[in-house]
């Protein structure tokens, strides 16, 4: 099948060529993301082949749909830049990789969760400049501390796992609960309670209008004061400004981010050389307890490769006219 790949990177490049030999499909490879105005780019390709940022909405479906495309193919797990149901209107497939690198989310999670505890970010950067001083970087230990983790599949399980491993005890919140972590020794609490119970909250939910802000201005009045925060998950499940006002008063106490509700202008691109015109995720860097990365907690060479392989063999079943176990359709929540 002909396949136009958007939004790629050198290492995009790498794992999807990698995966496709001997070549199966012709992948044309894009920089730009797709939206309404690059759909044109895939005229003529039954196979789209998007990432996390790219603008799946009605119109683009439609462009993409006129000249020809029947098929979405999502290199992610996140769907929420979809418009499924016009999708469906359209005659288009959509589908998606569903799970490609719960432990290296995780311990993504848990790198953060050191970093920001023990100030090891601080530390590099203090060393370099030939200042051996400690004040400033004192932190605690994990043994004994409270973690609460909001969403409990899979990465939210392999978190409590290497948590367990600390010693840490385990509060947890989904609407399915999973005995795995239950055997752990986890235990199932509403919000309230896990809010103000928790040294530390990971958030490891899909995005939906339920979860839209799940951490807002009330549930930061709910929280321990001096809560270590930590989300790998969606950037829109934080209010970004009410958590800077709870930095501000210091009850949140850390903050550990891969992901920003506007991140879509952001991360993925170089722009050491530009003026950042966003004044809210300039006022997040200005903290000294808080540590943002870019997306990266995927990015492992197990994820890259899992999403490839995955990618190449949703393709097939739709090619071939098999039921494919990772369609997504419009009444799932992204």
């Amino acid at each position: 099948m002909k396949v136009a790949v958007f939004s790629t990177k050198a290492y995009d490049r790498k794992f999807l060529s990698a995966a496709n030999s001997p070549t199966q499909h012709e992948l044309v490879f894009f920089e730009p993301r797709l939206n309404r105005d690059t759909a044109i780019l895939a005229a003529g390709f039954p196979a789209v082949c998007v990432f996390v940022h790219d603008q799946v909405d009605a119109p683009t479906l439609e462009l993409l749909a006129s000249r020809g495309t029947r098929l979405i193919v999502l290199r992610c797990a996140g769907f929420n830049n979809v418009d499924l149901q016009a999708a469906a209107d359209l005659g288009i497939t959509v589908v998606r990789v569903p799970a490609y690198s719960p432990y290296g989310v995780a311990e993504h999670a848990v790198g953060l969760i050191l970093s920001l505890n023990r100030k090891i970010h601080r530390a590099y950067n203090r060393v370099r400049e030939g200042n051996f001083s400690l004040d400033g970087l004192l932190g605690f230990n994990l043994h004994e501390r409270t973690v609460g983790i909001i969403g409990t599949g899979k990465i939210g399980l392999i978190l409590g796992q290497i948590m367990k491993g600390f010693g840490c005890e385990l509060l947890a919140y989904d609407v399915y609960r999973n005995p795995q972590l239950e055997a752990l020794g986890g235990k199932y609490v509403e919000l309230p309670e896990l809010f103000a119970n928790s040294d530390i909250i990971s958030l490891h939910c899909p995005l939906t209008l339920e979860t839209h802000h799940l951490i807002n201005a009330e549930a930061i009045e709910q929280i321990k004061s001096g809560v270590m925060l930590i989300n790998t998950s969606r950037g829109a499940l934080i209010d970004t400004q009410a958590v800077i006002e709870g930095l501000k008063s210091g009850k949140i106490g850390y903050l550990g981010v891969d992901v920003y509700e506007q991140e879509s202008e952001l991360f993925f691109e170089d722009l050491s050389g530009e003026i950042i015109q966003d004044d809210i995720f300039q006022r997040l860097t200005t903290f000294p307890n808080v540590l943002i990365t870019g997306h990266q907690a995927f990015f492992t060479a197990e994820a890259l490769h899992n999403i490839a392989e995955t990618t190449f063999a949703n393709i097939a079943d739709v090619e071939k006219g098999h039921p494919c176990t990772n369609e997504i359709r419009a009444q799932f929540s992204a």
